[in-house]
């Protein structure tokens, strides 16, 4: 990160949501990028307020990326998020929010302590600087105070058909499926096989080029994806289930979190 970089983001910050402001300003955000322009929606999805918000908001805790320029009072401050949760919280709220759509059962059965990262989402004018690292950087810190074990949560193709994203699922399963004592798997009420094409025949360049950058980044720090993948048609998105264990993550985020901390 250049010095200039450094300079011009004085005015982002990391946190958690303390208020019932900041968790609107964050609910309004994830309006704003999952509902207007991914065409989202839910159960609880206020549309005349624009707020994104579900039953397991008041169960976790919210990462947030504050620009201290924006006007608070107009929930405007808020720029970016990370909806945590972890094996306290899920028991409070009667399950993990994946547990929907994958069968955790291999990740519970470890014993080890899990949080589950979940509405992850940069204001659009935030996007290609800093702003993921900051979070990544906060999320690093509070799963190093916290001592997980194994993280995971979905992150989604645009749209309901899988047929665009063939070569990219494909190549997914077939390079970064997780070890079985991870694997988690899609239900069967929206599972969608992700081995769709052979893998000799996926065109690995043109196949990552449509991956979503935060699947991306998930995979370059030694993530896997768990068995198929899930139709959300609430969301408009194909899930995917990312499962990283932080043992075998440490030596690279350190790494790309460095930027972030400066």
């Amino acid at each position: 990160m250049t010095a200039r970089m450094q300079q011009n983001d004085q005015h982002l910050t990391t946190r958690f949501a303390t208020d019932e402001r900041d968790l609107m300003a964050a609910q309004r955000l994830r309006y704003d990028v999952f509902v207007t322009e991914l065409g989202g929606s839910g159960p609880m999805v206020d549309h005349a307020a624009r707020l994104e918000r579900d039953a397991f908001d008041p169960f976790c805790r919210h990462l947030v990326l504050v620009d201290d320029r924006r006007d608070a009072d107009a929930l405007d401050h808020v720029v970016g998020v990370y909806r945590l949760m972890d094996d306290k919280a899920a028991d409070r709220a009667g399950g993990f929010y994946c547990a929907a759509e994958y069968d955790l059962t291999a990740l519970e059965r470890s014993r080890r302590s899990l949080l589950e990262l979940g509405r992850s989402c940069v204001h659009p004018a935030y996007r290609g600087g800093s702003a993921m690292y900051r979070l990544w950087s906060a999320l690093a810190r509070h799963v190093e105070e916290g001592g997980f074990d194994i993280l995971f949560g979905v992150a989604s193709f645009h749209g309901n058909d899988p047929a665009p994203y063939a070569e990219a699922l494909s190549l997914l399963h077939a390079r970064y499926l997780a070890p079985p004592e991870l694997r988690v798997r899609a239900r069967e009420a929206a599972f969608q096989a992700m081995d769709l094409i052979p893998s000799e025949e996926v065109d690995r360049v043109a196949a990552m080029r449509n991956v979503p950058a935060l699947i991306k980044a998930y995979l370059r720090l030694g993530g896997f994806v768990g068995e198929g993948a899930f139709i959300d048609r609430d969301f408009n998105t194909i899930d995917i289930c990312l499962v990283m264990d932080t043992g075998r993550l440490n030596a690279r985020s350190r790494a790309i979190y460095a930027g972030a901390q400066g």
